[in-house]
């Protein structure tokens, strides 16, 4: 069961990690840890019912909140946003890390936004951390974030200077703000593709305008 987790952990491809940790379920499925990972690595893959129950299942094991921001963006995910706002505004939400809080908050601007609601879901996001001048581990996720609403929003401008902002902050490329932002600048793959610069126009093909040369023989 421990090397099926480690695996899972360690594991790049997000199939095949949700491979190891049902593994690991199915030697333990009464481990809180167990529990865990199959919920997180069912989120990673889009598997939202399983995720929120193994999540929850974890919860229940382990006594940890931690869960709750990957739990209500599995209820937004599927349809059930009603769910998804209860669990960003338990009280439980309040008990948690204020890194797991930002991501709460990142998820409840996503339910705004689902709703129809895209001025709601920038104010939600103008907390401290985003104008304090400080780069954290999860900034680039709470400015990308903040200019996606504000782009749906129809504030261009502003989105355009808080995707520059993620991009800046995203040194791991989690994101992916420099693409967003070539975009908004209306930059192309093929403008920033040093190859295209390779093919210069052809020569002029010869017309038979050209006055012949001179070949006539140098007398002796």
């Amino acid at each position: 069961m421990g090397r099926r987790l480690v695996a899972a952990e360690l594991e790049e491809d997000p199939e095949r990690a949700y491979a190891h940790a049902r593994v690991a379920r199915d030697l333990a499925a009464r481990v809180g840890v167990v529990r865990e990972a199959v919920g997180v690595a069912a989120y990673r893959i889009g598997k939202w019912a399983e995720a929120l129950s193994e999540l929850r299942a974890a919860r229940r094991l382990t006594g940890r909140e931690t869960y709750l921001p990957m739990m209500a963006d599995s209820e937004r995910a599927l349809g059930r946003l009603d769910r998804a706002l209860a669990l960003a505004h338990s009280p439980e939400a309040a008990t948690l890390s204020r890194s797991s809080q930002i991501e709460l908050l990142i998820v409840e601007s996503g339910i705004r936004r689902d709703q129809g609601r895209p001025e709601t879901a920038v104010i939600v996001l103008q907390v401290p951390e985003l104008t304090d001048g400080r780069v954290r581990s999860w900034s680039a996720a709470l400015f990308y974030a903040y200019a996606d609403a504000l782009l749906e929003a129809g504030r261009t401008e502003e989105a355009r200077a808080w995707f520059a902002r993620a991009s800046r902050a995203d040194t791991d490329g989690d994101t992916d703000a420099a693409e967003r932002l070539q975009v908004l600048d209306g930059i192309t793959l093929e403008d920033l593709d040093p190859a295209a610069d390779d093919f210069d126009d052809p020569p002029d093909e010869p017309d038979g305008s050209a006055e012949p040369e001179d070949t006539a023989e140098v007398p002796g």
